[in-house]
């Protein structure tokens, strides 16, 4: 009690029957709070000198490290109506196995035997080729043959140029030899005459002489018509010679023409076998594209198109299909703030939907039920939701992941930086300062010689 009044009751009423007495009580209360303030506060202060480690918390879902091992859906590469279906929902199909079957929808190969039909014409075509090579080599043959008539043909006409030139040799001669002959007999009838009018000579022997004279006259334009006659074969020789030029170039022009018209027509009916030829497998390809295959192992997850009749367009998705091996990760987008502090090989503790999990967000070793994840890429572009994505591998020095974790649930990621006190990090948190940007600078002079070599 507070004694605050002189006049006493001790004695005069017996308090321990009242229990309103006994809570009043003195039981020196005041020097207990202080204790117990005292020791709180020296926790307090020993509390906050605890080492503390900082982290980013962001929220990520289950991958996998591999593109190809991620889920995937199954296209179909032609336009088709679904026949029948070989798999359902949650079977498991190896690489190979045919999941449906489908039937063509398009006129152009709507034909039973496309593809024998094609390749009769394309035998046809090749035969026609076949026809044309013989062609182009009997023209070739008949060009040889003309080329070699025509030079028979120049050393003809050659010669008679020749044998022109040396006749037009011997009938100058005998022109000369006519002319000699003339001024002679020109001379000796005018001695003739001179002595017939003197009178030494008869005129018996002056109409002789005369009669000499105009022999030799017309021997010698007989000469001088051969030597005409010779030119003027020299010059139908070289006419004939030329001629021969002329008429062969014209042979060989025609047979030459026939050849590269026959060399085009082959070569546009090769073309045509090479593009029926394409198009021979492209229908023997296409005929096997009506079962629809595996395209590795793994688990049917679901049927985006279902039922018997249905038609499909190209490179419509028909299912959709789980890989069976896979190597699992975590994408994870952190804050553009956050990311100068993310880096390859940096540890991240994951918890994940579905395993219980007890964490302390500071003290990672005394967490339970989390993972250990590495980061293994980091994007250099923003996605879409305006964060970086941040890909995590498994930590090969940590506790494997579940086994029963599936592709596409959810995980949320510590990302783990420096150790700092607590009251350090009340301060920074207080005050809205982002983490520490804290590398260690050994791993930081390896990575930088692992470039340099």
């Amino acid at each position: 009690m507070l004694n605050l009044s002189p006049n006493r009751i001790d004695g005069k009423i017996e308090t321990n029957k009242y229990r309103s007495f006994s809570i009043v009580k003195d039981y020196k209360s005041g020097k207990i709070l202080a204790r117990l303030l005292i020791i709180s506060l020296l926790t307090f202060i020993v509390v906050l000198f605890f080492p503390w480690t900082q982290n980013i918390q962001v929220r990520g879902y289950v991958t996998t490290l591999q593109p190809d091992q991620r889920p995937q859906t199954v296209n179909s590469i032609i336009a088709g109506r679904i026949e029948k279906w070989f798999v359902r929902e949650g079977n498991f199909v190896s690489k190979g196995d045919t999941i449906m079957f489908i039937s063509e929808i398009k006129d152009a190969y709507f034909d039973p035997g496309l593809l024998a039909n094609t390749e009769s014409q394309i035998k046809s075509k090749e035969l026609t080729v076949d026809a044309y090579m013989d062609k182009i080599k009997s023209l070739d043959s008949q060009i040889d043959a003309l080329l070699r008539t025509k030079e028979l043909k120049r050393e003809q006409a050659n010669n008679y140029i020749e044998q022109a030139r040396l006749k037009i040799q011997s009938d100058s001669m005998d022109l000369r030899a006519a002319e000699t002959n003339l001024t002679i007999a020109k001379r000796q009838f005018e001695r003739m005459e001179e002595l017939y009018k003197q009178g030494l000579n008869s005129l018996t022997d002056l109409e002789s002489r005369k009669l000499k004279l105009q022999e030799t006259q017309a021997k010698r334009i007989s000469a001088e018509n051969k030597l005409l006659k010779s030119r003027n074969e020299l010059i139908n020789a070289e006419v004939e010679l030329s001629s021969i030029d002329n008429q062969y170039r014209d042979k060989l022009s025609k047979a030459e023409s026939e050849k590269y018209a026959s060399l085009s027509n082959m070569y546009d009916a090769e073309a045509i076998v090479t593009k029926m030829q394409n198009q021979y497998m492209n229908y023997s390809i296409r005929t096997g594209m009506y079962y629809i295959t595996a395209p590795q192992d793994g688990y049917i997850t679901k049927a985006i198109r279902s039922g018997i009749g249905e038609t499909v367009k190209e490179g419509e998705e028909l299912l959709s299909i789980m890989p069976s091996n896979y190597d699992l990760a975590v994408s994870m987008y952190v804050k553009p703030m956050d990311l100068p502090l993310m880096q390859n090989g940096q540890k991240v503790r994951f918890m994940f939907d579905g395993w219980p999990t007890v964490v302390f967000s500071g003290w990672p070793n005394l967490s339970y039920g989390t993972f250990g994840g590495e980061v293994v890429a980091i994007d250099n572009f923003i996605s879409e939701n305006g964060k970086y994505r941040i890909l995590v591998a498994p930590d090969p020095t940590d506790e494997e992941w579940p086994t029963a974790l599936r592709v596409g649930s959810g995980a949320d990621g510590m990302s783990l930086l420096q150790d700092v006190p607590i009251w350090y990090e009340i301060w920074r948190k207080l005050n809205g300062f982002p983490p520490d940007y804290y590398i260690d600078l050994n791993s930081q002079n390896q990575t930088q010689t692992k470039k340099g070599t």
